[in-house]
């Protein structure tokens, strides 16, 4: 189980439907970075990765933690057992035809070497402040090994390190756009920030952002709107940061705004926890979360 996967069944879906009215959003923004291929997670996840390279830099005190990118080869060595657990949930799977050890050697170099250039560029970065062709390189390169570990598969590994040029450009485009100022920090900046130990709650479970009071999911999508499955994953990242704290984040820091960043259309939508939460129900409600996410 994941977060997604627990706010996605209908029983949660109801009562948080129920707690927490949709907030509205009427916005109109134009599309700046229009998606030039399909590889519509994969440039998602690769834009996560570049955007938090580039907050460390904008913000140097920012708290890092380890790259789920980093822990791809976890999945490799679970498959040449034969069976395979996914990132997310936690479920164990049964591989029929488990990777041949001369393709694990050849897959764990190509891990190694795309995580060994991948720190070379992004320190290179934080010296420079250019965004050059390794570094996005690194990003969509990262994006796979992450999408391997999440998901706890290996297909596709082929193409391990292979990347498209339009996927570049694309990258490009979204970093280009970015207006740093919605993401100067005053005090506080968390890079993919974890739960404590609410994260096992839900199998693990890491955020994108938190600057200062805000927590922000980053969504790369042509669509500016605001699903209500988009709103269920910001209320549950608020439920696992009042169980459980946000590892790095000062104790005297209180998240006060919950936000998404409609990155092809640089736009950062802020909610007021005080508009959509209301506190005098949110422990009965917080208790509700902890039992149900034990099931």
């Amino acid at each position: 189980m994941s977060l997604t996967s627990f706010v996605g069944n209908k029983d949660v879906r109801e009562r948080f439907k129920q707690e927490f009215p949709s907030p509205k959003f009427s916005v109109q923004k134009p599309l700046l970075a229009p998606p030039l291929t399909k590889h519509y997670f994969l440039v998602g996840t690769a834009f996560d990765y570049l955007l938090r390279f580039y907050l460390k830099r904008l913000n140097p005190q920012a708290v890092e933690t380890r790259w789920v990118a980093e822990n791809a080869v976890t999945v490799l060595f679970m498959y040449k057992d034969g069976f395979a657990i996914h990132g997310d949930t936690g479920e164990a799977e049964v591989v029929a035809e488990p990777t041949p050890d001369k393709a694990d050697a050849a897959i764990f170099q190509k891990i190694n070497a795309i995580l060994s250039e991948a720190k070379k560029a992004y320190q290179l970065y934080l010296k420079t402040g250019e965004i050059i062709k390794p570094l996005l390189t690194s990003a969509m390169l990262l994006a796979n090994l992450d999408i391997i570990y999440r998901t706890g598969r290996l297909k596709d590994y082929v193409e391990l390190d292979t990347v498209s040029d339009e996927d570049i450009k694309d990258l490009t485009n979204l970093i280009q756009i970015v207006t740093p100022k919605l993401f100067k920090a005053k005090k506080v900046c968390v890079l993919n920030p974890t739960f404590g130990e609410a994260s096992k709650l839900v199998g693990g479970a890491d955020a994108d952002l938190i600057i200062d009071d805000t927590l922000i999911d980053i969504k790369t999508t042509k669509k500016l709107e605001l699903p209500r499955k988009y709103f269920d994953q910001l209320i549950g990242y608020y439920c696992l940061y009042r169980i459980g704290g946000i590892d790095g984040l000062p104790q005297d820091c209180e998240i006060k705004n919950l936000a998404v960043y409609f990155s092809r259309h640089a736009y950062l939508h802020l909610i007021p926890v005080k508009d959509c939460i209301g506190q005098v129900n949110f422990q009965k409600f917080l208790k509700w979360f902890k039992e149900r996410a034990r099931k």
